[in-house]
């Protein structure tokens, strides 16, 4: 099996956030998601979470910035395709102002 990482992906411009959510909707989506992690228990490597504001090294020294990625998980799957179905219809789009979950394989480093 490849390792895959997702990272929940908000939006730039949402009009609607976390904070602009009911009390009974951030109970609806935390129970949806608990089900999901349940449902995929047996292909998740690393259960990962909701992720912070974002800094940035670079030549220039460090910086704050911002990006779109609100959180990420570690799966297993024998695909690209596997692994990025297991997101179809995931609370994160469906419950909460989530836009999108991107998937990636983790490739193994070069030469190791």
């Amino acid at each position: 099996m490849k390792l895959f990482l997702a990272l929940y992906m908000g939006s730039m411009t949402a009009t609607t956030s976390p904070a602009d959510l009911s009390e009974e909707t951030i109970a609806a989506g935390m129970k949806a998601w608990g089900d999901w992690m349940t449902r995929h228990a047996d292909v998740i490597v690393v259960t990962g979470g909701p992720l912070g504001k974002t800094m940035k090294a670079s030549k220039d020294g460090v910086t704050s910035t911002r990006n779109a990625v609100t959180g990420y998980v570690v799966v297993k799957a024998e695909t690209h395709e596997a692994a990025t179905a297991l997101f179809i219809d995931h609370p994160h789009f469906t419950i909460f102002p989530g836009d999108s979950v991107e998937v990636m394989e983790c490739l193994p480093i070069p030469g190791q």
